[in-house]
């Protein structure tokens, strides 16, 4: 019989103060209650508690609503042609050579108590806990022409997140360090040069960004980028799901879950990519160093047995009229020191190893590949549906993404210019994470991996849903809620379901 617990929670929006005006704000406190069960015996999914998270989106419009109002009291109407609200603290030059700015990401997060019939090495925590972490970034850049532009990056991180990051294939902060072992020292993020090369004389106007300082670029155009930086910069992008400093914070949803693409513990690697845009479609491929060791920290600089090799192809197919449609079809190939599920299990039943060991299957040059689809259609202006299908072979280990074999990703995210907060973002998505047979039967036997392995397994699919919304306060001054819910943690009926509310405060320089 499913154990239940109630769990009361309290939201607080807008302490008693005085406004620059003189007028005293007010106290909004909102008490509810909501009772989380284990997953049902037959494994099916418990929309209860999801259903309970669209209370999120409401107790954070209130937030909003409080925020417009002391933005624009009662009786004052901003002019037409008023200015667009400042998003940074400081000014950025669209002229300069130079670019200089900064962010700060603290994220806090919380989990209650929940059921579990049993607990291994990597299961995630099933007792009560809270986590702070923290992502700071010194973006800068230089344009030595218009074509030609060196970008450094420095960051720290800090913190820790909820059960040090174990235990599930979609992790609640996708700003949290893999690796325990690894400092908080500062280091190089990014470091690239950039070359464009024209192929036509037609402009096209493009934003000014950390990581792009054109104001205009060739319609028809050719870039090579050399150098230190993530992948996911440049693949498999979404409009809805990319940012886990202003949208979502999961793994599986900013990224696709079976993309399992070329980088260190912190997610970056050395490479080269070359990418073909034209009007309404964008070819890009790269080569890239994999680490050593699985979610290791050092990459192995010896090409001829170790990379990966990753291709995109990028539509934007004119399907209504003014409304963006964006299509990326997805490949990719790793080589790399990788293990087998299959022999590591044969292995253990052979009883060679006392336990399932993938490391002691390990061969330098074994290949790895999946294949991805994501797709964003915008349905009104600023909102958008969006999803993602990823596929991996599987019988190869997961090597330096996550542990997920196959992902399939569905949500909405819309941008405040919809009700008068163009600064503002908010979205709801659902995904679902799936292992190969070879990689659910290592697991069963009591192998682990480098973030999967509860010591025994009762496969189920894991499956997360997520809602968020982030409220600009004051130019640079972003405050986010979110509330993720899983159930099956680590692809395990065994175990959950619980619910992770959590706080995010952005800092934009």
């Amino acid at each position: 019989m499913a154990q239940a617990r109630d769990r009361r929670w309290a939201w607080t929006v807008g302490p008693h103060r005085r406004s620059r005006s003189g007028k005293r704000s007010r106290l909004i406190e909102i008490e509810f209650q909501f009772r989380e069960s284990n997953q049902p015996a037959d494994g099916s999914i418990n929309f209860a508690s999801p259903c309970r998270l669209l209370l999120l989106p409401l107790l954070l419009a209130l937030l909003t609503a409080a925020l417009r109002a002391q933005e624009n009291p009662p009786g004052s109407n901003p002019p037409p042609d008023a200015p667009p609200a400042h998003d940074t603290f400081f000014e950025h030059s669209q002229t300069a050579k130079w670019w200089v700015s900064g962010q700060a990401n603290f994220i806090f997060q919380a989990n209650g108590d929940f059921y579990a019939q049993y607990s291994g090495p990597n299961s995630f925590n099933n007792r009560a806990a809270t986590a702070l972490s923290r992502v700071l970034t010194l973006f800068t850049g230089y344009e030595f022409t218009p074509n030609s532009q060196v970008y450094l990056n420095v960051e720290e991180t800090g913190g820790d997140g909820l059960s040090s990051a174990l235990g599930l294939a979609g992790f609640f902060n996708l700003d949290v360090v893999r690796n325990p072992s690894i400092g908080q020292k500062p280091y190089i993020a990014r470091l690239f040069w950039q070359q464009i090369i024209p192929l036509s004389s037609e402009k096209m106007e493009s934003e000014r960004t950390p990581l792009s300082l054109p104001t205009q670029l060739p319609v028809k155009r050719l870039s090579f980028r050399f150098g230190k930086f993530s992948i996911a910069d440049f693949f498999d992008n979404n409009v809805g799901g990319t940012d886990s400093h202003f949208q979502f914070l999961n793994w599986v949803i900013d990224n696709n879950g079976g993309y399992d693409y070329a980088a260190d513990t912190r997610g970056y690697t050395v490479g080269a990519i070359v990418e073909y845009d034209d009007r309404n479609w964008s070819l890009r491929f790269a080569e890239a160093l994999m680490p050593k060791v699985a979610n290791g920290p050092n990459l192995d600089a010896d090409v001829a047995r170790a990379r990966a090799e990753n291709i995109e192809l990028e539509l934007r197919p004119q399907l209504a009229k003014n409304k963006e449609t964006t299509v990326r079809l997805l490949s990719y190939v790793n080589h790399a020191n990788m293990g087998d599920y299959e022999e590591a299990v044969r292995l253990y039943l052979n009883h060679v190893t006392p336990t399932p060991d993938v490391i002691a299957t390990r061969k330098q040059g074994t290949i790895k590949y999946g294949f991805g689809i994501n797709f964003e259609q915008e349905f009104v202006k600023d909102a958008y549906v969006f999803g993602r299908w990823g596929w991996n072979e599987g019988k190869h280990e997961s090597f330096a993404y996550t542990e997920d074999n196959e992902a399939v990703e569905l949500g909405a995210y819309a941008r405040g210019t919809n009700w008068g907060r163009s600064l503002d973002r908010a979205g709801a998505a659902f995904v679902s994470s799936g292992l190969s047979k070879a990689h659910q039967a290592y697991l069963a036997d009591g192998g682990l991996g480098f973030l999967l392995g509860d010591g025994a397994l009762n496969y189920g699919r894991e499956t997360i849903e997520e809602v968020f919304y982030t409220a600009h306060v004051w130019r640079g001054l972003f405050l986010g809620g979110d509330v993720q819910h899983v159930n099956n943690p680590g692809m395990n009926r065994a175990r959950g379901p619980f619910t992770v509310p959590g706080v995010r405060l952005h800092l934009e320089f």
